[in-house]
C-alpha cells in the first residue's frame, strides 16, 4: 500500500460522520486558505523581496512533499496554492497587509472551531492529536474527496 493510501484511509478513520465531513470539506481549505495569508504578510525587505514570498517558499516546500506522496494530489494542491496566492494579492491590494493578516485570523480561529464542533458530533479527538503530519493530510484528504466525486485517480 502506498503511503497517501495509509494516510487517507487512517484521516478517514477519524471522519466518518457525515457531518464531521461536511465541516471539513468547509474549514479545511478556509484553515490552508488562512495560513497562506499569514505566511503572505510575514515582513519582508522590500527592496530585496516582494510580499508573498514567504507564502511562496512555504507552499513550494508543502508542494515537494505532496508530490512525493501522490503526484495527482500534488497537481491539485497546486491549482489550490495558485488560487489562494491571486486572492491574498487581491486582498492584499484591496486592504493592505494589516487587513489581509486581520480577515485571516479571522478565518483561522472561526475554521478550527468549525473544526472542533464537528469532532464533537464525531466523538473523536483530531487526527493530529496522534500523528501532526494529519494537518498536512487534512487537504489532501479534502481534495482526494473531490477527485472521487470527479473520477479522477489520486
Amino acid at each position: 500500500m502506498r503511503r497517501i493510501d495509509d494516510l487517507l484511509t487512517n484521516y478517514s478513520n477519524d471522519h466518518q460522520n457525515p457531518a464531521n465531513q461536511r465541516m471539513h470539506l468547509v474549514c479545511v481549505p478556509l484553515i490552508v486558505w488562512s495560513v497562506t495569508a499569514m505566511l503572505w504578510c510575514i515582513p519582508v525587505p522590500e527592496n530585496l523581496l516582494k510580499p508573498g514570498f514567504w507564502f511562496a517558499f512555504g507552499l513550494f516546500f508543502t508542494w515537494m512533499y505532496y508530490w512525493k506522496l501522490s503526484k495527482s494530489l500534488a497537481l491539485g494542491s497546486l491549482a489550490g496554492f495558485l488560487a489562494f496566492g491571486f486572492i491574498n494579492y487581491a486582498l492584499a491590494a484591496r486592504f493592505g497587509i494589516d487587513g489581509l493578516i486581520k480577515i485571516a485570523i479571522g478565518v483561522f480561529i472561526v475554521a478550527w472551531i468549525g473544526q472542533f464542533i464537528g469532532h464533537k458530533w464525531e466523538g473523536k479527538r483530531p487526527s493530529f492529536f496522534t500523528d501532526l503530519v494529519y494537518l498536512m493530510v487534512g487537504p489532501l484528504w479534502t481534495l482526494s474527496k473531490l477527485y472521487k466525486k470527479t473520477g479522477i485517480a489520486i
